[in-house]
Order: structure tokens, then sequence, then C-alpha cells
């Protein structure tokens, strides 16, 4: 495993000192501010390198017998969502707030985001519009039987597993949810791009909801003020997300908790921050910590 440290120097840095082409400047005694690791990983199901960015809590230890749940956290590169929900965790981790588990996050950093979140479409106009779409089945799999595996070998992990996905990556854990719901045990599905193919996925029956699907899942499901979504036929965010917490709640399953957040004041660009924040408030509640 090819690990190197991963530098976040401008999460610290104001603006203008950012800015500055001359070093000079700069105190002699400054070092790199490291928030976690960059991993690379092989896939053989995507034929291509991933590259990972990890996250452990203040006093990980491989050597001890302490194991941390993992959060996968979809679009997770650095300069996508991995640094504040990241923050996020580390916030909730302090001593004096101590309201979720210490957690391991891993971000999954994209190639191509639109190939992996989607399945097929049968929208002319969005395959021509998209013509790397519809991958999503090999994403999922790389998921079950390279990545969290990858993790399990070289993390001291539990088998609590939580995934976050927004827009096209909240789609994709919809997509989990409905048809490999036993991967994640917590879905944090956020503004989910559900008017992709014309909003099929909402017609199929979820496995979540079958009998005999007996594993305790949570799901947070939250959108904003968002509008039409941006496709042929007339979809709403706010509607469409509504639909899928509804039909999740219909099944009445006490094995299945599903929490719906309206955020009136966040739009599609502003929502994750807030919503991940909202989301593991629910999640874990203080009669619930692990």
């Amino acid at each position: 495993m090819k690990i190197i440290a991963i530098v976040f120097a401008t999460f610290i840095l104001s603006p203008h000192i950012f800015c500055q082409s001359n070093k000079k400047n700069q105190p002699d005694n400054t070092k790199p501010f490291v928030l976690g690791v960059i991993t690379e990983m092989q896939s053989k199901i995507l034929n291509e390198k991933r590259i990972l960015n990890i996250y452990v809590p203040e006093g990980y230890n491989k050597e001890d017998t302490i194991s941390y749940p993992v959060i996968y956290l979809l679009d997770g590169s650095a300069d996508e969502d991995f640094i504040h929900v990241a923050g996020i965790v580390q916030f909730n981790n302090f001593p004096w707030i101590d309201r979720m588990p210490k957690s391991i996050v891993v971000g999954i950093a994209n190639t191509d985001r639109k190939r992996d979140f989607t399945y097929p479409t049968t929208i002319e106009a969005d395959k021509k519009r998209y013509p790397t779409t519809g991958k999503s089945e090999n994403f999922i799999s790389f998921i079950e039987t390279e990545l969290q595996p990858f993790i399990e070998q070289h993390y001291k992990t539990t088998s609590s597993k939580t995934i976050i996905g927004e827009s096209l990556g909240g789609l994709l854990a919809t997509e989990i949810l409905y048809k490999k719901p036993s991967l994640f045990d917590k879905y944090i599905i956020i503004s989910p791009s559900l008017w992709w193919d014309n909003g099929s996925l909402l017609n199929q029956s979820p496995k979540v909801l079958q009998e005999n699907f007996m594993r305790q899942t949570e799901v947070y499901i939250g959108v904003g003020k968002e509008g039409l979504a941006p496709s042929d036929f007339p979809h709403v965010a706010e509607v469409d997300a509504n639909l899928l917490a509804d039909k999740l709640k219909s099944a009445d399953k006490k094995n299945l908790n599903i929490y719906f957040d309206y955020l009136p004041l966040e739009n599609h660009a502003t929502i994750m921050h807030q919503a991940v924040f909202n989301a593991f408030r629910l999640l874990y509640p203080a009669s619930k910590k692990e």
C-alpha cells in the first residue's frame, strides 16, 4: 500500500498568506498541517488506480485493540468534500462535544463521477449529453469486493459502515440502499439526483423493504430549496426526495429508521455541510452512542 502524507496547509492559512509567492516572509519554524493520508489502490473492476483520502481519529493506533466505524464519503477528493466532512467528524469527536463515536473517514476521489454514480438511462438526450454514464453497477461492485475489504485489511474497523453521497452521489447511495442495502448500515443521502432516467429508481422495489432484510438500517435524507432538476422531464428535487422518504417509511419496518430533513435556507450548492452536520446529530443521538 502506497501512502503519502496529505498536506492541507491551506486549511489554516489566511488567504493573503496563501497567495504570497515570496516564501521569505514565512517564519522558519513552519511545518505542514497534516489532516490524514492519501492512499492509492488498483481496482481490477474499474481497471484503474483510485485515490483514497483517509482521516483517522485522534488516538488511533493500529497496534492496540480499539476498532472504529468507517464513513465512506463519495466525492471525497481534497478539493471536493473530504476536508470539511472530516472536520465535522473531528468536531463531533471532541470530548466536550462527544456526539458520535470516533470514526475513520474514507474519501473516494473521483475520476468520472457521471460514469460511476449513474445506472444506464433510457433517455436518449442524456445518453448524448453524458456519454460515459451508466456504470454504477461496476462502482458498487468495486465498493463491495475491493474497497471495503481493502480498508478492513489495513485499518482497525468495526462492522459499522456509513455512506455519504450528495447529488449524483446521493443517487448512487440510494441505488445501493435499493439493491445492496447490506453494504452499509447508515445512509446519508443528500439532494439525490433522483430525476435520472426520469425517476425510474423511485419506481423500483427496494430490497431494504423486503421482509427477509432484517439488518438495522438508518437513513437520513436531506434536501434544500432546489427547484427543477436539470432534466428534460419535470422533476423537483424536494418532491423526489419526499417521495423517496415516504416510500421507505410506508413499509413501517422496525429495523429501518428514516429521517427526512428539509433545509429551506440551503440550495443544491450549499446544502452538503449543514446536512452532514444534521445527519450526524440524528443518526447518533446521545442514547445510542456506540
